[in-house]
């Protein structure tokens, strides 16, 4: 390779890297101020940054924001999504998925609970870029959660008369529930609380395969 395949190599991969290191800032920021706190000369200031350089890497405070729901979402589904890539589908595999969820968000993976759940607030009322983006992410995950219930229903595992948007939107809101609450007031039992009615939610609806596989999941935790 020559020198200067070996200068823009580096030069490539230490703008990664400042990408990197930005995205993971402005992801918590954004989960406690929202992203109309995201701006490039305040990220250039709190990281030490030329402000020259970070506007090079994004170009306005939009596309920063824009690439801020993209990390969020990609650091989102290596905590909920992807740990399930290989369980098969079922009641169980819905469980675990919820469980993740109310881990990802209680454990704080970004400062303020879930990210999403935050920007939503933030722009549901809006229009333009972000505001798609953001309900884009949504639907996916909401439509995520609907394909799992829809799969362990044809697995047996829950009624064949099962409402799969119906029970997406229960659990959904749950989960929700339990992360507002426990940012606002500091608490974890909402957590607890949350879970305890996802599995109710699940159980009433299970075949009896379906409860076979929950109570596994019970015995192997």
């Amino acid at each position: 390779m020559s020198d200067t395949g070996t200068t823009t190599d580096g030069r490539v991969e230490r703008g990664n890297q400042t990408r990197r290191l930005v995205l993971g800032r402005t992801m918590d920021i954004a989960s406690v101020e929202g992203l109309d706190g995201l701006s490039l000369g305040r990220i250039a200031t709190e990281l030490r940054l030329s402000k020259s350089g970070v506007f090079a890497l994004f170009g306005s405070k939009e596309e920063l924001q824009l690439s801020t729901i993209r990390a969020a979402a990609a650091v989102f589904a290596e905590n909920v999504v992807a740990p399930l890539e290989d369980a098969p589908p079922g009641a169980r595999r819905v469980r675990a998925l919820c469980r993740n969820w109310l881990t990802y968000s209680s454990e704080r993976v970004f400062s303020g609970g879930c990210f999403f759940y935050a920007v939503s607030a933030e722009f549901d009322a809006r229009t333009g870029p972000v505001h798609d983006a953001v309900a884009r992410a949504r639907h996916d995950w909401t439509e995520y959660v609907e394909r799992s219930f829809a799969e362990a229903r044809a697995a047996g595992d829950f009624a064949a008369d099962l409402d799969v948007e119906q029970s997406a939107f229960e659990v959904i809101a749950l989960m929700e529930a339990a992360n507002a609450q426990s940012v606002l007031f500091g608490e974890k039992q909402a957590y607890e609380r949350a879970e305890r009615g996802i599995t109710a939610r699940l159980r009433a609806s299970a075949t009896d395969r379906g409860l076979a596989g929950l109570d596994a999941g019970d015995e192997a935790a």
